[in-house]
């Protein structure tokens, strides 16, 4: 059959109109957008959600994070970053032990990258102070701006927020509790309860006078009082918001409590012989643990640190079951100015961002991860108001509950009666300075008996010149 050249041309025209609409529609596909299988840009798909997603994919950014793990705590805090880089994989996170164990080594090292202009992305601090001295040197970014994008409110956060003229250059990673651990099974034979929130000092130096037995080499100590401040003004250093001052900035070396503590330690020791001396203890190099779990002391504060020791048998071997009471407070009569309601100081390790970091969005992710993640891999109780520290609590004594009681351990970290501080309005730079000058003052009252008031007044002036001479943080 012939087809003339019009009729040959109509249907040359038919089928690339169909061939047009066929091709149209395999490139149409997907939402009419087309699609390029080369991994680059098709020609005609701006529109393509899925190749667009592929050539816009950012390279994952890579930040430091600064500490001073040990080598136990390296393995905890490397299964959180990985849990963390699991979770954000456009972010990826490499660990940088600065000195392995030593917290102001690595604060000295930390100072020198800073100053250097190393970019320090996230780095954990000991101390509330340790961010505040560096916030006042503008070495580290204020989180104002990120939480106000987050819509969170730090107070809400975390138990200690470290504030400069109104700016948050903290996070609360970690949180301190102290307590006093006891031997439950010497309080069972001199008929004692294991104290409750709301004991006192008095309280304490008469349980301690009532644990006190036997003589010589054999004698148990009712209680074991250490070489640091803490064991110089308990009271100082448990329920006051600053240990060295006043919110005004004035010296705290004058407060009430001063008198009251030295004088209690030096009669548990002169009068009721319930407190090994502290000549004693300062020419033996004593150790604190092992005074306690060898059973030549039936009390002693500590703090959530030394959780695990009574599980511990193979450093500590021992039979007796250890009990928790919350730490004393002050007799009536004999609170601190500016005593708040029987709560307590609370502290820890703090989380900060440097001010060269170049990726700080990625570095308070980070922060935020870390200070708010029940993790599993967790070997301190964390700062987060809103943590589940049961669960860090069951695994810290996991295979070892014989020898705790279990139930006043929670109370004494866990109890609602148990509140603590909010952070103190000043601060000082001369920590160190003061800290050696309640040392002094202390050994001039307990070896030297130099009279209360006079060592007092003393401590007092040495402690107004150091801060005169060094900055206030507020």
């Amino acid at each position: 059959m012939q087809v003339n050249k019009k009729h040959r041309w109509t249907v040359m025209l038919s089928v690339m109109l169909v061939l047009s609409l066929l091709l149209s529609a395999c490139g149409g596909g997907n939402g009419g957008k087309a699609i390029s299988n080369n991994g680059g840009n098709a020609a005609a798909g701006e529109g393509n959600t899925n190749n667009a997603t592929n050539s816009a994919k950012k390279e994952p950014v890579t930040i430091k994070y600064y500490n001073w793990d040990n080598e136990a705590q390296e393995v905890a805090t490397k299964a959180m970053l990985d849990q963390f880089m699991a979770e954000n994989e456009d972010i990826k996170v490499e660990h940088v032990v600065i000195v392995p164990g030593d917290s102001l080594e690595m604060l000295k090292k930390l100072d020198f990258l800073i100053s250097s202009g190393e970019a320090v992305d996230v780095v954990q601090m000991p101390s509330f102070n340790a961010v505040l001295e560096r916030a006042t040197r503008n070495a580290l970014e204020p989180l104002n701006q990120f939480y106000e994008q987050e819509k969170v409110v730090p107070e809400d956060e975390y138990y200690v927020n470290p504030k400069v003229d109104g700016n948050y250059y903290g996070m609360q990673y970690t949180k301190s509790v102290n307590y006093v651990m006891l031997n439950k099974n010497a309080l069972e034979e001199a008929n004692l309860e294991i104290p409750k929130y709301g004991w006192t000092w008095d309280d304490y130096r008469e349980y301690a006078k009532k644990l006190t037995k036997g003589e010589g080499v054999d004698k148990q100590y009712g209680t074991y009082f250490h070489t640091w401040e803490l064991y110089m003004n308990a009271p100082a250093q448990t329920v006051m918001k600053d240990p060295f001052l006043y919110s005004d900035g004035t010296t705290i070396l004058a407060d009430p409590t001063y008198k009251y503590f030295f004088q209690l330690r030096k009669d548990m020791e002169d009068v009721d012989k319930s407190a090994k001396p502290y000549a004693d203890v300062l020419a033996a190099k004593l150790n604190y643990r092992t005074e306690f779990f060898n059973g030549d002391a039936a009390m002693i504060l500590t703090g959530n640190f030394t959780i695990p020791d009574p599980g511990n048998q193979e450093q500590y071997p021992h039979e007796f079951v250890t009990a928790f009471a919350p730490v004393p407070l002050p007799p009536k009569g004999e609170e601190p100015k500016e005593y708040e309601d029987g709560k307590y100081f609370t502290s820890g390790n703090q989380l900060a961002m440097g001010k060269t970091s170049k990726h700080k969005e990625a570095s308070y992710k980070l922060m935020r991860f870390m200070t708010t993640t029940d993790s599993e891999h967790r070997t301190e109780f964390s700062g987060w108001k809103k943590a589940n520290n049961d669960a860090l609590l069951d695994r810290l004594i996991a295979g070892n509950e014989q020898y705790y009681d279990v139930e006043s351990l929670r109370y004494a970290v866990g109890s609602e009666d148990i509140q603590f501080l909010d952070a103190a309005e000043v601060m000082t730079t001369g920590s160190a300075e003061l800290t050696k000058i309640i040392g002094d003052g202390f050994s001039k009252f307990m070896l030297s008996n130099e009279p209360i008031d006079e060592v007092q007044q003393w401590m007092v002036d040495q402690a107004t010149k150091i801060i005169a001479e060094k900055e206030l943080i507020k």
